[in-house]
């Protein structure tokens, strides 16, 4: 019987396939910081579309006009999620100031959900929050975890 371990407790659990036990126990380590790259990229050229009008975008002030026109939001919240998506994405990445980058992206991604998403149902395809949804879920938990082994704020050892 092979020992496994899942968020640091020891267990038993018997390997289908054991000859995979030794790739999946030296893998696994990697899980967690290819999600918080993963999802911090993802956000960065959102991000751009809103600062530089990059990615067929239009740039802080039509985004911002968007924001006040449609949404009834200030026009100086297209900067703010644009900062945030932008160079928050970056930092997530990064695995830099990860609590409280998460956390911002948390936030921004609830506003999303309610002011924006939630009108138009569950699914991404039709607008939806299901998207915005799960990123702020996935934010939400190196709000909790941090950055952890593979980050910058491990590397220099200092953490929020």
């Amino acid at each position: 019987m092979t020992t496994a371990t899942y968020s640091n407790t020891p267990s038993t659990v018997r390997p289908i396939i054991p000859a995979l036990a030794p790739v999946t126990s030296a893998l696994a380590p990697l899980g967690e910081p290819l999600v918080r790259i993963a999802a911090g990229l993802a956000l960065v050229p959102h991000g751009a579309q809103k600062l530089f009008g990059a990615f067929g975008g239009y740039g802080v002030e039509a985004t911002g006009q968007f924001f006040a026109a449609k949404l009834g939001l200030p026009a100086s919240l297209a900067l703010v999620a644009g900062v945030i998506e932008f160079f928050g994405g970056l930092f997530l990445a990064a695995g830099f100031l990860t609590r409280p980058v998460a956390a911002l992206v948390t936030g921004l991604m609830a506003v999303a959900v309610v002011t924006v998403h939630l009108p138009a149902g569950y699914f991404w395809t039709d607008g939806g929050y299901e998207y915005p949804l799960l990123w702020g879920i996935v934010a939400l938990s190196f709000v909790l975890r941090g950055g952890g082994r593979y980050s910058v704020d491990a590397a220099i050892a200092r953490e929020f």
